[in-house]
């Protein structure tokens, strides 16, 4: 096929790929999602290769004309790379710098230093939310999850009670704050203002994490009484660093892009006229590549430079940074591209006229399709992604605020009840040395927990807003 032809389908591919009803298409949707779960369960085949049978599979079902269904996934694809690509990247560097630097490391041995026992949960709580703000949710447990069962063997702690608001820590910022890769592809997908979205989403991940975290690990702790099991503990290598950087230095890099973003946001309230000076500064250093950019250009001074890296370093560990994250581009691209299948289908109209005659909120409609696929294919990323796509005609005429509510509504949907089909499950049964029975129990309760409260605190501001 030639790139004209494609460009002229996927010019095409605006308009509705088929004609189907919407029972065809309700089958269609079910019969793709149900490609993809037994894809990934069943064979355990890659969630990229997986999402892009089922997106070819969801056109077959439709009886859409395979040319236009692979235009469709393949414009998806793209747009979804181009849009959220450079900002996973990023972050992947300034986690890298942040981790071979020795400045995550600071950070926990300051705020250890400085913590009673008493006050344990919520110093792992905290550490673990500043440290989860630039990383992917896998790197965050790996650099976190050393942490806490050395806390928890040094101090004489039940695991869970470290543990679980660590955990909790991570999985809110991962599911709800920006610039996570499944925040962004939401607020992307749904025009939603990421500076919005992100003072909303702060907002309704304190209160979350507070009771996901040391409130609920008390009663987890009682539930799974056990110890860090010696043979997950790490044996730290020898330091190879001459200095770290300070902790200040660490923490500022690091919250350097959310104030940015939070700039641009608040000025936008404020100012509200975009030919202003001042507010076309902020609009481009508060935009998620620039504010982005500038961490990872000032992390490689405070965070490199300050723990003794060369040049020649630093290109390495930004070298190393970026190929890990090849199976998560690969896969976000994938999302984006069923996302965009499901679209041109029609499927999203579909959804509309049933959500008008369900009378279901948009907020709780999204929560739940979020949930269903959360449930059914086991990745936080694919459901909020697909989610994102199906509820997209719900965002036309909201406000500014309630497109930001409808995409954390959709994060939240996304951390539902973690069980086997997830990889992070998996996880942290093995580092926590858990049977199944009880990582359900802590881990699985606690990813509900944190769904259903955020849900509620969306829910609540939506009322205020």
């Amino acid at each position: 096929m030639t790139s004209l032809s494609v460009e002229m389908l996927a010019a095409d591919a605006v308009e509705p790929i088929t004609s189907a009803g919407n029972a065809q298409l309700g089958i269609a949707v079910l019969a793709g999602i149900a490609v993809i779960v037994l894809l990934i369960t069943k064979f355990k085949m890659h969630a990229f290769l997986a999402l892009t049978i089922g997106s070819l599979a969801l056109g077959s079902f439709a009886g859409a004309a395979p040319a236009k269904t692979i235009a469709s996934f393949t414009a998806g694809l793209g747009s979804t790379v181009a849009g959220v690509g450079v900002l996973i990247a990023l972050g992947a560097i300034l986690g890298k710098l942040l981790a071979d630097s020795g400045g995550a490391d600071q950070i926990v041995d300051t705020i250890l230093a400085k913590t009673s026992r008493r006050a344990m949960p919520w110093a792992m709580v905290l550490i673990a939310s500043i440290i989860g703000l630039p990383l992917f949710f896998e790197v965050g447990i790996v650099l976190m999850i050393p942490v806490v069962l050395l806390v928890a063997k040094r101090g004489n702690y039940s695991l869970m009670r470290i543990g679980i608001p660590a955990l909790a820590g991570l999985s809110v910022m991962h599911g709800l704050i920006p610039p996570h890769p499944g925040p962004l592809v939401a607020i992307d997908a749904l025009g939603a203002n990421l500076g919005v979205t992100l003072a909303l989403g702060v907002l309704v991940a304190v209160p979350t994490v507070i009771i996901a975290g040391p409130v609920f690990s008390r009663y987890a702790a009682r539930w799974v009484d056990i110890k860090a099991p010696e043979t997950m503990i790490p044996q730290r290598p020898a330091e190879d660093l001459d200095r770290r950087p300070s902790f200040g230095a660490t923490l500022a890099t690091i919250l350097l892009p959310v104030v940015l973003m939070l700039v641009k946001a608040l000025v936008e309230i404020v100012v509200d006229d975009p030919e202003q000076g001042f507010q076309r500064v902020t609009d481009v250093i508060g935009s998620p590549l620039i504010a982005l950019l500038a961490a990872v250009i000032v992390g490689m001074f405070t965070l490199g430079r300050a723990a003794g890296f060369t040049k020649a370093r630093l290109s390495t560990t930004v070298e190393k940074s970026l190929a890990p994250i090849a199976g998560v581009l690969l896969i976000v691209g994938a999302g984006g591209g069923f996302k965009q299948t499901l679209i041109d289908a029609g499927v999203g109209q579909m959804i509309l006229d049933f959500s008008e005659s369900w009378s279901i909120p948009a907020l709780l409609l999204g929560w739940l399709i979020a949930v269903a696929i959360r449930l059914a294919t086991g990745s936080a990323t694919v459901a909020t992604i697909s989610a994102a796509g199906l509820v997209a005609p719900l965002a036309a005429g909201m406000s500014t605020s309630h497109v930001a509510l409808l995409v954390l509504a959709v994060g939240a949907g996304s951390l539902f009840f973690s069980h086997v089909n997830d990889a992070g499950f998996w996880l942290v049964k093995e580092y926590f040395g858990m049977d199944v029975g009880q990582t359900v129990k802590t881990w699985s309760v606690m990813e509900t927990i944190i769904s259903v409260v955020s849900l509620a605190f969306i829910m609540l501001l939506s009322l205020i807003l």
